[in-house]
């Protein structure tokens, strides 16, 4: 099984970890690729004020494509980077979203950096590399279909862990030998030895990542599996507020939607605690602001989350998820993102996922590897037992 599952969705897989290892640091990796959209000149530390989000807000909405609507801004993570608007082309005659548009405002000055596409409808190329690596990654460039495959494939790629581990496990107890490299070995030793060390140790890493990108691209099938153990309120993957939420009272004919800036005030006079992370705008006149917030330590410094259903036209808060809290299995569900993202553990957890997703390549070089020279090394076996034969077939013949 270990074999052959190897074989038929190593390649595959390691795509999607190397993919998945690269992009746990897909923010540092846009502010690299793109400083010119995505770092900003830090002012002198007596005149750094960050202007107020309307500001900010106001010089993306002059800079948006036509025709695009204002879908969701992400907050710097530090104070050098750029406020980034998330913008799709969308009117009424279309069924689904256009053109995506990232629009890159500077917070001291409301200077908008730039424009970038970042997701091109109904292609894939002439993305921007880190989106280019994202769809890859979550879909392997084939859209939904792509998602359900690459899930599978995570099954499988699980199960292939597993049996590694039964395969690797040393039956003499040797336990220290199976996990280091043997001296002054040859080339064919020396592959194996890698093979079952890399094995072993990124097997710890990337069974609950495997795991969690299964959740991740197909909650429903997990749902099945675990709500018999308990109770599932955690309405989808992503967060805890449900898709659609109660405001009361109808919107009034004419009445405005409040601005950013008070949706923000509104959160953070209520709840100070942590750090803002994203904001997404109604759908309709009948949804609701979204707003999460992370590094929430009062709930947990490991997955620390809070989101916020706010209403758009009083301001008032409807609804507050805190992660880790609910059911079981509501809690094992909020544990699934941080850790597939190797954001529970900070530093140290994003460095073992990178270096899981490096595994995933390792482990399938080394394993058709050491599949052709098991191969090669039954080839003389097999002659000989040929030769062997036709001499024993001959004197049968005689008689």
């Amino acid at each position: 099984m270990h074999l052959y599952l190897g074989l038929s969705a190593g390649l595959l897989l390691a795509v999607v970890g190397l993919t998945g290892g690269l992009l746990v640091f897909y923010q540092e990796m846009q502010e690299i690729l793109n400083p010119e959209l995505s770092v900003v000149s830090l002012p002198a530390e007596e005149q750094r004020h960050l202007r107020s989000l309307d500001d900010i807000v106001a010089a993306a909405e002059n800079a948006k494509p036509p025709g695009s609507r204002f879908f969701k801004v992400y907050y710097p993570r530090k104070a050098e980077v750029a406020y980034k608007f998330l913008y799709f082309v969308r009117d009424e005659s279309q069924t689904n979203n256009g053109d995506g548009y990232y629009i890159f405002v500077d917070p001291y000055t409301t200077q908008v950096k730039g424009l970038q596409l970042w997701h091109p409808k109904d292609r894939y190329w002439g993305r921007p590399l880190v989106s280019f690596i994202m769809q890859l990654h979550w879909c392997l460039l084939l859209g939904k279909t792509g998602g359900i495959i690459v899930s599978i494939l995570g099954a499988f790629s699980i199960l292939s862990v597993l049996t590694g581990l039964i395969v690797w496990w040393p039956l003499t107890g040797k336990f220290r030998q199976a996990l280091t490299f043997k001296r002054h070995a040859g080339s064919v030793r020396f592959n194996f030895d890698l093979h079952k060390i890399v094995g072993f140790y990124s097997g710890i890493v990337l069974i609950p990542v495997l795991f969690s990108g299964i959740y991740m691209t197909m909650p429903d099938r997990i749902d099945v599996l675990l709500k018999p153990f308990s109770a599932i309120t955690r309405p989808n993957a992503y967060n805890g507020i449900p898709e659609t939420i109660d405001s009361g009272a109808p919107a009034k004919a004419g009445q405005q939607t409040i601005s950013l800036a008070q949706v923000e005030s509104m959160v953070q006079q209520s709840y100070p605690a942590g750090r803002l992370w994203m904001l997404n705008a109604p759908k309709d006149r009948l949804d609701v602001f979204r707003v999460m917030k992370r590094d929430v330590t009062e709930l947990s410094q490991f997955v620390g989350y809070r989101d916020f259903a706010v209403d758009q036209y009083s301001g008032e808060i409807l609804k507050v998820y805190d992660s880790g809290t609910g059911s079981n299995t509501d809690v094992f569900y909020d544990w699934q993102w941080p850790l597939h993202s190797g954001h529970a553990f900070g530093w140290p957890g994003r460095i073992l996922v990178l270096l899981a997703g490096l595994a995933c390549p390792v482990l399938y070089i080394t394993g058709v590897i050491r599949w052709l020279q098991k191969r090669r090394a039954k080839q003389p076996l097999k002659s000989h037992r040929q030769n062997q034969s036709q001499p024993a077939q001959a004197a049968e013949s005689v008689y």
